[in-house]
């Protein structure tokens, strides 16, 4: 088997959660950079990490890397790469973004311009073509600029794998799939500790640690640009992998994971992505507002999206939402709670100051997790009070 450099790109303050998640798959860390971890694998790889990785972005093979000060530069070096190694005669090969930090190039047209041109005449070099007919399969490329340094990425997955198939219906401003994902793996819950998301709206959190309780793979149903690619990556191996992930599942799992919202029609678009997903049966949905949060168990996790008041009609109920939010969390017994919010009065008005505070980019927004650390629980077999 080929051996590969893959790039995998993630939510900026997210690089250490995906970092294990990709040594917990059993391969090798290269390098960790701002939103982006690199790891060496094999074409089984390509298909496994697509499957497999919750809180990734898309999984791209690096295919080369070069410095670019000017134009001629970019098509020389771009000109250079072996293609052909990658991308039949019919083809369709392009570059869907061109990111660039500090460098020379910055024009995201005129960057996917010159690169189209020194591919098409590579391969039109090669193939022995007057013109490419690109008929074939589709070869999207990313393309990231820093320093100078121009990385190129050939995108196996297609639509961003936090698109996992299930969600249908959203709220008005839902949260990613891979981030929730990603703010569960921040937190020590794991599948037999209560879970609650009391502004759970189209209901990601909750479907998401259901879905890590089943030990179902995120990718497991939808579909990536590369199964197209059987000179890459052959079909064999995908369906290895989704009869590997499909052994994974364990739907009698027991848990106690709950989504609550205000709005009626919430909860019910919650409950359809939940059997969308497979794990309706693993969540309880039921229309609650936040005031009325309890649970009679201890060492529980709140773990929520709640309302950022970035609508100028919105401000003025922040304060009251998350002082009930703070009020009420303190009434249940040893619990945690695990906030993000872009809301910059969160901790006062939570009227506690946070055990850790971490810096998450959603999307182009700054946002905060604030994480208050409730007791751990005793350990099995000593009393626990309950």
């Amino acid at each position: 088997m080929k051996r590969y450099e893959l790039i995998v790109p993630c939510h900026f303050g997210m690089e250490a959660v995906l970092k294990r998640e990709i040594i917990d798959l059993g391969y090798d860390v290269s390098e960790v950079t701002d939103g982006r971890v690199t790891f060496l694998g094999d074409e089984e790889a390509v298909a496994r990490a697509n499957v497999f990785l919750r809180t990734a972005e898309r999984i791209l093979i690096k295919v080369g890397s070069f410095v670019a000060t000017d134009y001629e530069e970019l098509f020389q070096g771009t000109k250079a790469i072996p293609w052909e190694e990658f991308i039949p005669s019919d083809g369709k090969c392009w570059v869907t973004k061109a990111a660039s930090v500090k460098s020379k190039l910055f024009s995201p047209s005129d960057i996917q311009r010159v690169m189209k041109k020194a591919i098409a005449d590579r391969l039109q070099d090669v193939y022995r073509l007057n013109w490419l007919p690109e008929t074939g399969e589709s070869f999207p490329l990313r393309v990231f600029l820093l320093k100078d340094q121009v990385t190129i990425g050939l995108d196996t997955t297609g639509e961003s794998l936090h698109k996992r198939g299930y969600r249908k219906l959203t709220a008005k401003a839902p949260i990613a799939e891979n981030l929730a994902a990603a703010l569960i793996m921040l937190t020590p819950w794991h599948a037999d500790r209560i879970l609650v998301d009391p502004f759970c709206g189209s209901g990601t959190i909750p479907i998401e640690a259901a879905m890590m309780a089943a030990n179902m793979a995120p990718g497991m149903h939808r579909d990536f640009t590369a199964q197209t690619w059987e000179h890459l990556v052959t079909k064999r191996l995908w369906y290895d992998t989704i009869d590997e992930a499909n052994d994974l599942v364990d739907l009698n799992v027991e848990t106690d994971i709950q989504g609550y919202d205000i709005d009626n029609e919430m909860v019910t678009i919650a409950r359809e992505n939940a059997k969308l997903a497979g794990v309706d049966k693993l969540i309880h949905f039921q229309r609650r507002d936040v005031k009325d949060l309890s649970h009679p168990k201890k060492y529980g996790f709140i773990i929520t999206n709640p309302p950022y008041g970035e609508r100028l009609q919105e401000k003025a109920e922040m304060p009251a939402i998350y002082q009930t939010l703070g009020e009420r969390w303190q009434r249940l017994d040893a619990w945690s709670l695990y906030v993000i919010t872009a809301y910059e009065q969160a901790e006062k008005d939570l009227r506690r100051k946070a055990d850790k505070n971490r810096k998450i980019y959603n999307g182009m927004m700054k946002t905060y997790y604030y994480q208050f650390l409730g007791p751990k629980p005793p350990k099995r077999g000593q009393e626990t009070g309950e």
